[in-house]
């Protein structure tokens, strides 16, 4: 297994050595320059990318990216007659046919070029087509275009990051991010409250085709919020960007039962943008696992040595999840934004854990199983109103957003455990059935304004105020059956009421300039930070007492990023930024969580966020067919939050309590490549190398633990006769470390192919996740008291097939001029 990711490995570096060789062109002194800016607002667009074509041979000449102004330069053309194209995430390519570069004029100013999301429109001398790149770089932050991964169709948000650079999710859906799992994730750039606000279940709501582009920042600037240990990703949902009436349908039926549907529909003239779109996910998750304990000193009074338990469970997610919006452009220079979401939800799953207890020489002590039964529901509603102005002043904006959203998230659970032996005598069958009802709201304000102000040549600046205020309230009851009455009957001691307000407010203020090659950003960001919680536990006489806890402090988060471009489409970035990983409310909760059987959870009302400094020295390089970025990065965690297990007691059971350990130093290595082997064929890879030291804890029994982990995946992308097209993706992960213990390797394969017809308005699509049934997610602990091997994993290969089928004529339009229609053309395309 290791092996076939070396090979995979070594097949990325062989391709970009090859490539990088073989598209050398023949260099000569000429020029084109340009500048991109939106069509709508004017404001540039940084880090746009540009291709020139031979117009005849069709061969890439020259690759390279706009700078932080959006001026395009490229040198060193030969002479000839050319194809100039301009795409970024988000936006039509723009196609300008016919450059000619001769002796007489070696130097062509393209002007302003206009970059509008509407097909089919005219601009002056340029052109819109259907093709946009698949992977941008900005100042801060990587976008990558997800919405034509075939792989992920048919699948959740879950299912969909698994396809995107630098990022892993584990069999439970929960995220990580250069194999660091404090990472913030954000909705179109808010904090979701669906099913809580818990991530893992957002993701697995919200299907992968509602899903336009990932943003992930590793490293953000003072604009952006504070918190996150390793960054943020950023989901960007679909929305209307087309003039005219549009819309398209999809559905999907996969194995297991697992459905998927999704429509939308939208229209757009000079005056308005409206637009919606629905999606409806049926999703069956069958899976099975084991946790198997030694005890390193067998308990004195019962002699317990090992405890073996093996699970299978089921679950059922049914989500329906809804966003519309319009735009409405008052001036000009003023657009007034409403938009709305809307996202239901309902969960069923089921476990049956078998629990074998042995005394040394595998002597039968206990055997008995767990029914866990779980209902869940909930619904949730988010608004948001924004207002833009462009003064004017080019670039010079003033934005505003108001947004609220609510929630609300129940959970029923019966826990039905039955003992069959004891000492290894059978016994009559022992029952104890009990009942928790979880109920949840949770409630989200956030009021932002951002400023920018261009300055020419003296640079930019940008400033804002930002506060987040959430409101969460959560009780649990326990019930307990009482044999002697037949009814149940409140567990005062398994009880709890638990209710938290989390607020944030910041300021911030980022500078940006460049001078020739050399650009720099310098930000800082003010944050006053409050939570304050409320947990309330209950006597015998069903009397409550509450206990407060309160984390307050204030914070300067500095950040600071250097660009130096050089000659050849390179250039090379080093930044620093200052972040925060803060405590989630339920991690404070000093409450206790039985629902497994052999490791119960509790929180930790003393907890500190973590303190986190972060640094990143980056180098991209353009070639005609590859693109490489790579980074060199470090990040100190002061204050470490992990999660440590207590000695267990004499039934075996343990408690995993979250502690600020003392510090972590990761440091590593990440490449990635999009390399166009072929006209057919390309491929993006993406291979992560790094290092991790957790200091030792003596306090928590934590030695410390430090070792090198790595992980790489491959995505290669084809195009086949008859407008068919094949996506095959591979990912490995090695041995990672944790404070007591490791997670173990990992590896899987995924597929999927798509024929488009009719037009390209129709196609259909195959996918199988998981081809060979290896993804699993495994860890062995050891500790002075334990030694665990655990294991989760879903049982085979998912595969779905999805009918699509896309309507509407782009109109509105302003027909082309007579003379200019020879220069436009359609340059559709496959990833």
């Amino acid at each position: 297994m290791i092996n076939h990711a070396y090979k995979i490995l070594l097949l990325t570096l062989t391709f970009n050595t090859l490539y990088i060789k073989t598209n050398a062109q023949t260099s000569g002194d000429g020029k084109i320059t340009a500048k991109v800016v939106d069509a709508q607002s004017n404001e540039t667009i940084p880090f746009a990318s540009a291709i020139v074509m031979d117009r005849k041979t069709k061969a890439v000449v020259k690759g390279m990216q706009a700078d932080l102004n959006g001026n395009l330069i490229v040198t060193g053309l030969p002479k000839g007659v050319f194809t100039f194209k301009v795409s970024f995430v988000g936006y039509q390519t723009m196609v300008r046919d016919s450059v000619s570069i001769s002796d007489a004029q070696n130097s062509i100013n393209l002007g302003t070029v206009k970059m509008k999301a509407a097909r089919g429109t005219a601009l002056k001398e340029v052109a819109i087509t259907a093709q946009k790149s698949t992977m941008q770089l900005g100042i801060d932050k990587k976008v990558f275009s997800v919405d034509q991964s075939l792989v992920s169709e048919g699948g959740s948000a879950s299912d969909l990051l698994q396809n995107v650079p630098s990022i892993q999710t584990d069999v439970d859906g929960n995220v990580s991010l250069r194999g660091s799992t404090g990472v913030k994730v954000l909705i179109d750039g808010k904090p979701s409250l669906i099913a809580g606000g818990d991530i893992a279940q957002i993701l697995q709501s919200i299907p992968a085709s509602s899903i336009e582009s990932v943003e992930v920042i590793t490293n953000p600037s003072a604009k952006y919020d504070a918190e996150g240990q390793s960054g943020i990703i950023n989901i960007v949902l679909k929305r209307n960007k087309k003039l005219g009436l549009n819309g398209n349908i999809g559905l999907t039926a996969g194995n297991r039962d697992n459905y998927n549907g999704n429509a939308s529909l939208s229209f757009q003239n000079n005056k308005i943008n409206l637009y919606g779109n629905y999606g409806y996910r049926y999703g069956n998750r069958p899976g099975s696992g084991f946790n198997n304990i030694l005890y390193k000193t067998p308990d004195p009074v019962t002699g317990l040595t090992f405890a073996d338990q093996t699970m299978t469970s089921t679950g059922l997610d049914k989500s329906h999840n809804a966003k519309a919006g319009i735009d409405y452009y008052l001036t000009s220079k003023d657009i007034l934004s409403l938009s709305g979401g809307f996202n239901k939800r309902n969960q069923k799953d089921g476990d049956l854990t078998m629990i074998y207890k042995y005394g040394e020489g595998r002597n039968p002590l206990d055997f008995s199983s767990r029914n866990n039964n779980g209902t869940g529901s909930g619904n949730s509603y988010d608004l948001n109103f924004d207002y833009s102005h462009k003064f004017q002043k080019q670039g010079e904006e003033l934005t505003f957003n108001f947004g609220y959203s609510t929630g609300d998230n129940d959970r029923f659970q019966e826990f039905n455990t039955a003992v069959y032996s004891r000492a290894g005598v059978p016994v009559s069958e022992q029952l104890e059935l009990l009942r928790n009802i979880n109920n949840g709201d949770n409630s989200n304000y956030n009021i932002q304004a951002d400023y920018t102000l261009p300055m020419g040549k003296f640079g930019k600046i940008e400033t804002g105020y930002r506060s987040q205020i959430r409101y969460s309230d959560n009780n649990t009851q326990a019930l307990k059956f009482n044999n002697s009455t037949s009814m149940f009957d409140q567990d005062y001691a398994l009880s709890n009421l638990f209710d938290s307000k989390d607020q944030v407010h910041a300021l911030y203020l980022n500078y940006q300039n460049q001078y020739k090659n050399f650009g720099y950003q310098i930000g800082l960001r003010g944050e006053d930070a409050l939570l304050n919680t409320r947990s309330g536990g209950f006597d015998n006489a069903g009397n409550v007492t509450f206990t407060p806890g309160k984390i307050d402090y204030q914070r300067l988060y500095p950040s600071v990023y250097l660009t130096q471009k050089f000659k050849g489409e390179q250039q090379i970035q080093l930044n620093y930024s200052r972040r925060v990983n803060r405590p989630r409310p339920w991690d404070t909760n000093p409450f206790t969580d039985y629902s497994n059987i052999l490791n119960w959870r509790r929180g930790n009302p003393n907890l500190l966020p973590e303190d986190v400094h972060s640094f990143e020295l980056s180098y991209s390089k353009f070639w005609p067919k590859v693109t490489l970025i790579s980074s060199a990065y470090m990040r100190r965690t002061n204050d470490l939050i992990q999660r440590v297990r207590s000695a267990p007691d004499s039934d075996g059971i343990t408690i995993t309590t979250p502690y600020n350990l003392t510090r972590d130093i990761s440091s590593g290595f990440e490449f990635i490549s999009k390399v166009d082997v072929l006209k057919a064929w390309n491929f993006t890879a993406n291979v992560n190398l790094y290092h991790s030291d957790i200091a030792a804890a003596p306090a928590y029994g934590i030695k410390g633990n430090s070792g090198f982990n790595w992980n790489t995946n491959v995505t290669n992308n084809f195009v086949l006769p008859y407008s068919i097209t094949l996506q095959v993706k591979t990912e490995y992960e090695s041995d990672q470390v944790m404070a007591q213990g490791r997670r173990n390797a990992n590896w899987s394969t995924d597929a999927g192919a798509k024929y488009d017809f009719l037009g390209k308005q129709a196609s259909l699509s195959f996918n199988v996740r998981d081809i060979f049934n290896t993804r699993k997610w495994s860890m062995d602990f050891e500790d002075d008291y334990t030694k665990t091997e655990f294991q989760r994993r879903r049982l085979g290969p998912v595969g779905n097939l999805t009918f699509s089928y896309r309507f509407g004529k782009t109109t509105f339009m302003k027909k082309p001029k007579k003379q200019d229609q020879q220069e436009i053309r359609s340059d559709e395309g496959s990833f």
